[in-house]
């Protein structure tokens, strides 16, 4: 509302004082008329003033009453016309307004270098079976799995770290061996790259790999050792060039790579390519990785990585391969599809067939699991 000048209220005020001091007026023949030596004052001064004060009273009341209502009808009608307030307006300007401040707190904020990605869950199943026509066992099976990447980037500097690590277990009824392990994976490896150009960094890079616990090979109602916790383990360091063009792929190359086989247990030894009196090989060779980590659909997420590593010896160009790929679907918010497969070769380690003969041979484990489990 507009601030309304007070001049027109202040002359009706004065043009009320006029009509009052002019009525006064009218009185002062009244008051002369005492006394014969006031004769000529009564005689002929009076009457003439009183015929001008009378003469100027209707004139001057006709010039107060304009006066008087003049500057009321202005003072009545002074006044702002508040125009239509448009609600539409209004808040899209709140929202602007608040958009606004909020784009200044996230300026103002400290920014979150850090990333932290991947997937943990639990699948079960079990069979119960009473006098089933078609034969089998009663079983139970237990997978436990987590695969989790954690990632940094702040200026020219990036940190990537995975930990891909599982553990499944079975159990079938009568059976000679009704407790037998189904998946053992420890994976982790951690890279610190400076960025010398876009989109390529100068990389350190160290891995490990190896198990939880005894494992065996089931033939023949026969078991057979073949693995102990942290034994085999392989230790990889490396330092060589990495190719990040989004944050969902990669590429590392390395010329300069050592490895390091281990084995604590003796008659595992020769398995794993390691001497009978020691418990490490050590090799240098060329070593390449690639990584991906896809999670732009809601709810769904793909972590794969493969690992080539080949030594500069009589062997050069004999790769030992890595390659595990995990895919997961969400719904419900707690329940899990995870697909899950791993292939491996080592050159150096040797398997027993079907007839005994122990050689060199493509692993390949899968698994499909319903389970509960946490993506993020």
């Amino acid at each position: 509302m507009k601030f309304r000048s007070p001049l027109p209220l202040y002359i009706s005020i004065l043009s009320l004082i006029g009509i009052f001091f002019i009525s006064i007026s009218t009185q002062t023949e009244a008051s002369l008329t005492i006394g014969n030596k006031y004769f000529f004052i009564q005689k002929v001064i009076i009457p003439k003033v009183s015929q001008s004060i009378c003469f100027c009273m209707k004139k001057n009341l006709l010039i107060s009453a304009f006066f008087l209502l003049v500057p009321l009808c202005a003072y009545t009608q002074e006044q702002e016309v508040e125009p239509e307030v448009d609600k539409a307006v209004v808040v899209d300007n709140v929202k602007a307004a608040a958009t606004a401040q909020d784009a200044l707190q996230k300026a103002e904020a400290p920014a979150n270098n850090w990333k932290c990605t991947g997937i943990v869950g639990f699948d079960m199943s079990v069979t119960g079976l009473w006098n089933w026509a078609a034969g089998g066992n009663n079983n139970a099976n237990g997978h436990l799995f987590a695969n989790v990447s954690l990632l940094y980037k702040k200026d020219r500097f990036a940190w990537d770290s995975n930990l891909d690590t599982d553990f499944g277990i079975s159990f079938i009824d009568q059976t000679k061996f009704p407790w037998q392990k189904t998946s053992d994976k420890i994976n982790f490896s951690t890279k610190f790259g400076y960025e010398f150009a876009k989109s390529w960094y100068v990389t350190a890079l160290g891995s490990f790999k190896s198990q939880y616990a005894k494992g065996y090979s089931y033939k023949n109602d026969e078991k057979t050792y073949i693995s102990h916790f942290l034994s085999p383990s392989y230790t990889d360091l490396s330092v060589g060039i990495d190719w990040k063009p989004n944050s969902i792929f990669s590429v590392y190359l390395s010329p300069v790579a050592g490895r390091i086989t281990s084995c604590t247990v003796p008659e595992l030894r020769e398995n794993y390519g390691v001497a009978n009196d020691k418990t490490n090989r050590a090799e240098f060779g060329l070593t390449f990785k690639g990584n991906v980590l896809y999670d732009k659909i809601e709810n769904f997420k793909v972590l794969s990585a493969l690992s080539l590593f080949t030594p500069y010896s009589k062997k050069f160009g004999n790769f030992d391969v890595d390659w595990d790929v995990a895919v997961s679907y969400k719904f419900l918010k707690v329940l899990n599809v995870t697909l899950s497969t791993s292939l491996k070769y080592y050159d150096s380690v040797l398997i027993a067939g079907k007839d005994g003969h122990k050689c060199p041979r493509v692993q390949f484990k899968s698994v499909l699991g319903l389970g509960v489990g946490y993506s993020f």
